[in-house]
């Protein structure tokens, strides 16, 4: 429930204006109901990255099936192997630091 809707107005006395929201959770097999608070504690300034220089947007990467100790390298690292593309996909931060730039078939 978002800060301000009907069922928040106890924890809006507590937390004013910091209170994001409230959930409500509930443990059948102990038949425990837990409470949770999402309140902000710090803000500050902040600007995103400009779009072509996203880091961690995904990319795909030709290997060849015979590069077993590249392909573990890349699994290591979050890869994902796409049967139907017969590539893998990783974040490009990843990619550079594995030096697997010029391997990239799409950006």
């Amino acid at each position: 429930m978002r800060a301000g809707q009907p069922g928040t107005k106890r924890m809006m006395e507590i937390y004013g204006d910091k209170l994001v929201c409230i959930r409500y959770r509930y443990d059948g097999e102990k038949k425990v109901k837990y409470k949770t608070v999402e309140i902000v504690i710090d803000s500050g300034f902040w600007e995103p990255k400009a779009k072509g220089e996203n880091e961690e947007r995904r990319i795909e990467l030709k290997i060849n099936y015979n590069e077993i100790e590249l392909r573990a390298q890349v699994k290591e690292a979050g890869g994902i192997w796409k049967n139907e593309k017969k590539v893998w996909e990783i974040g490009y931060k990843k990619a550079k630091n594995l030096g697997l730039e010029d391997r990239i078939v799409s950006k």
